[in-house]
């Protein structure tokens, strides 16, 4: 930002209604020259559209699914080929809208950045996460479905199957999130799920590098981890599962070691700090820094596992915004996803910052 659009911003701040031709007349500049000016202003997300809107500082924006999710849980051993009885239930979920609840939950001022139809589904979703989260830079489409999940789980609530309904987010494009820089730019950390397409990924991660940004790429499966590019340059954290970070880096992982070499490959795509989690072994990370090391998780009592993994990114990044150090964020994560599996929503409706510091001091 120039010596020019610091002072017309700063004039904007002071008064956000005044008129082009009176900040020409208080910088000596021409109409048009102010018209210049404040379009950069708007493509570098100080300012939103046309009305002089300052965007509102926020902990984290996150980017990415929104979308029902559906369980449904066997009675009894599950049989393939065959009838099974169970019981079923439906929340609200997506990668990105569960981790914006998680942190929303924990005290953080969130933004959500997602798509939904013009559907029941989607009024309900919106209207159940706005208790939570910012929903203003959300879109609506009378065009498509909101997307939906559905998990299948074992008579132990262990996943067997998923299935996702997820065409919505294919309408996505780069105009998307051009529009809505501005919520980007104002915050002190992105969250980004892979759910919208290549292009768009891709944009969003060259973009934070430039304005140093940071930012966390959650991916959601094997598939969708490569839509991601080849250059990871500008990405803060990459969380991942075994499968994704096996698909990242090329690396079938058949031991410890194999999860650091897939771990310091995945670095060497651009990525500063790395997380790969182990399922019941808990998590390892590796950093630029040289900060290495595993996390093994206590012992606990599963009642559902489904959005654990959501629960755990939320968790770092709400210690990261704390400044604490690789592995305590990680000991922070795996806290909050202990209390998702001692849940059997998707999102612990018990979760607060004293239950999340409580948990930690009980286990860690």
């Amino acid at each position: 930002m120039n010596e020019k659009e610091s002072l017309i911003l700063q004039l904007i701040k002071a008064n956000p209604f005044i008129s082009q031709i009176e900040i020409a007349e208080k910088t000596q500049l021409s109409r048009s020259a102010v018209a210049g000016y404040i379009s950069s202003l708007t493509k570098e997300g100080k300012l939103l559209g046309r009305a002089y809107v300052l965007p509102k500082r926020k902990d984290i924006v996150s980017i990415g699914g929104s979308n029902i999710d559906r369980k449904i849980q066997t009675l009894s051993n599950l049989q393939l080929g065959t009838s099974n009885p169970a019981e079923s239930s439906q929340s609200c979920g997506g990668v990105a809208r569960n981790i914006a609840e998680n942190l929303g939950r924990l005290g953080c001022d969130v933004a959500l950045m997602t798509i939904v139809g013009e559907d029941h589904e989607g009024e309900w979703l919106l209207e159940y996460t706005k208790s939570f989260v910012d929903i203003s830079p959300s879109q609506v489409s009378p065009n498509a479905a909101t997307g939906t999940y559905t998990a299948i789980l074992d008579d132990e609530g262990e996943m067997a199957v998923a299935l996702a309904d997820m065409a919505i987010y294919d309408s996505i494009d780069t105009d998307f999130i051009e529009k809505r820089w501005g919520y980007i730019a104002s915050s002190a950390m992105v969250v980004m799920d892979t759910n919208f397409p290549g292009k768009v990924l891709k944009q969003v991660i060259s973009r934070c590098d430039e304005e140093n940004i940071p930012l966390c790429i959650t991916p959601v499966s094997s598939p969708k981890v490569k839509k991601l590019p080849p250059d990871l340059q500008g990405v803060t954290w990459l969380i991942a599962n075994k499968d994704e970070a096996e698909t990242l880096s090329e690396i079938k992982i058949k031991d410890e070691g194999d999860f650091f070499k897939a771990a310091e490959k995945i670095m060497d795509k651009g990525v500063e700090k790395v997380v790969i989690t182990r399922g019941d072994k808990g998590l390892i990370y590796y950093t630029k820094k040289g900060e290495a090391g595993v996390v093994l998780p206590p012992k606990v009592s599963v009642e559902d596992v489904t959005g654990a993994g959501d629960s755990l990114v939320a968790g770092i990044m709400f210690a990261h915004l704390k400044g604490l150090n690789t592995e305590d964020a990680c000991k922070i994560g795996v806290a909050c996803s202990i209390l998702t599996l001692q849940s059997h929503e998707t999102v612990n409706p018990t979760l607060s910052h004293i239950r999340l510091q409580e948990t930690f001091k009980k286990y860690f």
